[in-house]
């Protein structure tokens, strides 16, 4: 049985995270933006990545997993490529400063590709490569995680779910961003759907013996399935290639779950690039080409008229706009455990519900 939802206004949501990660020990400005992140997360409507994971983000800075205040430095490269060191920190806090960065090299470049090691779990990829569209560049983002998806057929984790996503400046209403993970579903979707009481399809993970499974914590304990069967399979290893492999990080079974080992760091690795299009075309030019891009597929007929073609980041638009007027829908049970959290804590800044 589905459980309630309770709506909360997302600038007191906001407010109210921020204080919690100050409270944990982050400086005012990353405790602004890592809350900023997560919100805004929660705000497109990808709730998997959003306040759900407070609770352990909070766990891993009050255990030390997580360096509060981290001194991310460059560790080697030189001209457009670089790696840098991560010094454990927050994830969020060490992917904005690698993006920004890849967006400072490219501004010299017109490419800029960071890689990170010595991180931890970064939220959505969206967030990083949104940061060069900002500035009128085009953001990919990647990370990699700890073997969680099994190859098809297979009966123990092989490779990690390996999000990727990839933001260009379009110059209108909102950009085109595509941001996957390359299992069928990402890992917090799981969670999701056991806060909410809900089972989940057979082709999202297995159970610890590899076997399909509707129970989202069977799933949880168990493995993710890949999109598209060996070819979300092989894109996945490319992922951990490039954050793991050749930056000099850990990858496949060294890195650490977040869950398993809440008090040590997972030494994830990131790896970001910006581009700039605008080397090689007006803004102007590009503009026209992404609109007509955009008319192409908005214009392709479905055989349902009655439903609609969506572009790569409309449907996140809309739902931001849908809930920054009526507020973010949180399950009841994770809006109690962070009621909670931030009693424990000493939080001042209220979360009130919309629907009381």
């Amino acid at each position: 049985m589905a459980k309630k939802l309770i709506l909360v206004d997302s600038r007191t949501l906001q407010a109210f995270v921020t204080e919690l990660f100050e409270k944990a020990g982050m400086s005012s400005e990353d405790a602004a933006f890592h809350a900023h992140a997560l919100v805004q997360t929660n705000l497109w409507g990808v709730d998997s990545h959003g306040v759900l994971r407070l609770p352990i983000y909070i766990q891993r800075l009050r255990s030390g997993a997580l360096n509060p205040q981290p001194q991310v430095r460059k560790l080697r490269g030189s001209g457009a490529l670089e790696v840098l060191h991560g010094d454990d920190g927050p994830g969020f806090i060490v992917g904005r400063e690698a993006m920004q960065r890849a967006i400072e090299l490219a501004e010299g470049f017109n490419i800029g590709v960071v890689g990170v090691i010595r991180s931890n779990h970064f939220g959505a990829a969206a967030l990083y490569a949104r940061m060069a569209v900002e500035r009128g560049m085009m953001g990919i983002a990647m990370t990699n995680v700890i073997p969680n998806m099994v190859a098809p057929g297979g009966s123990r984790p092989i490779t990690g779910n390996n999000p990727i996503a990839v933001a260009v400046p379009t110059f209108g209403e909102f950009p085109f961003v595509l941001d996957i993970s390359l299992s069928n579903v990402a890992g917090g979707k799981l969670l999701l759907a056991s806060k909410k009481g809900e089972k989940i399809p057979l082709d999202w993970a297995t159970d610890r013996e590899g076997r399909p499974t509707d129970d989202p914590d069977e799933g949880f304990a168990g493995f993710l399935l890949p999109v598209g069967g060996h070819k979300g399979l092989g894109l996945s290893y490319v992922v951990d290639i490039l954050c793991g492999v050749i930056t000099g990080g850990v990858f496949q079974h060294e890195l650490k779950s977040m869950y398993k080992h809440s008090d040590d760091p997972s030494l994830t690795g990131h790896f970001m690039i910006a581009l700039n299009p605008l080397a090689i075309m007006s803004r102007e030019e590009l503009d026209s080409r992404m609109t007509s891009f955009y008319e192409t597929i908005k214009s392709s007929p479905m055989w349902d008229e009655s439903e609609e073609m969506l572009l790569p980041g409309e449907l996140e638009h809309r739902t931001a706009q849908e809930r920054k007027e009526n507020g973010i829908p949180l399950p009841s049970e994770l809006y109690t455990e962070l009621r909670e959290l931030g009693d424990e804590l000493g939080v001042t800044s209220r979360l009130n519900k919309l629907n009381a």
